[in-house]
């Protein structure tokens, strides 16, 4: 029995890797799609275009100036000399926020009193104009602190003091790149196991391979342990291309990682054999993977919070494998959790596993018998 799953296995390994156009499709567009992730997927912005108009041209204002372009992330675009400019800017997309500073800023400074400053966003978008906003507020901040400071003020009777655990730096790509990981294991994986018994068919090598003395679940074993292989190979690799080449840090342990790979493998096997047991052709495997890999990477929370999700939503998020994988992945990148904090994110993808790997046997059986 032994023998004859591992000639399946090697039979299965030989049509993957000596067809140039497999070898490319497994490993491209994987590598392609981390680097597209890596540095295109980020909530971080740099050289934002502004617009400023100076109503006041005294020092405060030329210091609050100065501090806004001497930011990595804004970029001076205009210099305005009227309050129509701005809204002409803006409806042409041409800056993204727009500083006004009030006349008579720098003598209310001197004063003691207190100054002014707008900011003009376009909220067409809102998540960039909120993250331009939160910009904008830190070097205001910053602006108020140094002239306190500067001129002897006294300081506000409470400071907000902020420090961000495992991420201090707050580079969203250490967010990104995690999830990516599991988002091209998915893919791989399941394109690999959907195509493997629809390309029998196609190629009418399937009812060949019927009149072999191989049992049905002794297929579908040496079906899967190409897929198997291929899936922790590129999960270690991109593992290895995120933690070298984008600085994402891993501080968990390196047993329990490979634990989590191995159970979300062969959760996306069994999903794989299951659309690959139900279809005829090529065509419809790929649609077949298609239609399940978007809804997947959509409720796993990659980039929104499941916990904003309707609550009938979040019930269906329960099924997808993905979602316990990435929520282990970022935690064992930049929280090191141990094991035992991690097992309600193990024994789900077990059971997906079991449950998917069993049925796709069964379904295997029925459309053969």
């Amino acid at each position: 029995m032994l023998q004859r799953i591992l000639a399946l296995i090697l039979k299965e390994f030989l049509a993957l890797l000596r067809d140039p156009r497999s070898r490319v499709v497994t490993f491209v567009p994987p590598l392609i799609q981390l680097v597209i992730f890596g540095y295109a997927a980020s909530y971080d912005l740099s050289q934002v275009p502004y617009a400023l108009y100076d109503r006041d041209h005294g020092g405060a204002a030329r210091e609050l100036a100065a501090a806004f372009s001497g930011s990595p992330n804004f970029r001076l675009a205009r210099t305005l000399t009227r309050q129509a400019e701005a809204t002409t800017l803006i409806e042409n997309r041409q800056v993204i926020l727009v500083l006004e500073i009030e006349p008579r800023f720098t003598a209310k400074l001197l004063s003691g009193e207190p100054a002014q400053v707008q900011l003009l966003l376009d909220g067409r978008n809102s998540n960039t104009a909120q993250i331009a906003l939160n910009y904008a507020q830190d070097i205001v901040s910053g602006f108020n602190q140094r002239w306190s400071a500067e001129h002897g003020l006294a300081e506000p009777p409470a400071r907000l003091i902020m420090r961000a655990w495992y991420n201090p730096n707050l580079e969203s790509r250490w967010f990104f790149i995690p999830g990516v990981v599991g988002i091209l294991t998915l893919l791989v994986t399941l394109v690999i196991t959907a195509l493997s018994v629809a390309r029998e068919r196609e190629h009418g090598t399937f009812d060949q391979l019927l009149v072999t003395p191989l049992r049905p679940w002794e297929i579908l074993i040496g079906k899967a342990a190409p897929a198997f292989v291929i899936g922790v190979t590129e999960a270690s690799l991109v593992i290895l291309i995120g933690r070298f080449w984008f600085g994402v840090p891993f501080i968990g342990a390196v047993t329990t990682l490979y634990l989590g790979i191995v159970l979300f493998v062969l959760a996306a096997i069994g999903i794989g054999l299951m659309i690959s047991s139900l279809v005829v052709t090529l065509q419809q495997a790929v649609l077949g993977a298609f239609l399940f890999m978007v809804p997947a990477v959509i409720l796993s929370g990659f980039a929104t919070p499941i916990a904003n999700m309707p609550r009938a939503v979040q019930i269906l998020t329960l099924a997808d494998p993905l979602r316990y994988f990435l929520v282990l992945l970022r935690s064992l990148f930049l929280e090191g959790t141990p094991l035992a904090l991690l097992a309600g994110q193990l024994w789900p993808m077990a059971v997906i596993a079991l449950v998917t790997l069993s049925a796709a046997t069964w379904l295997f059986r029925h459309r053969l018998y």
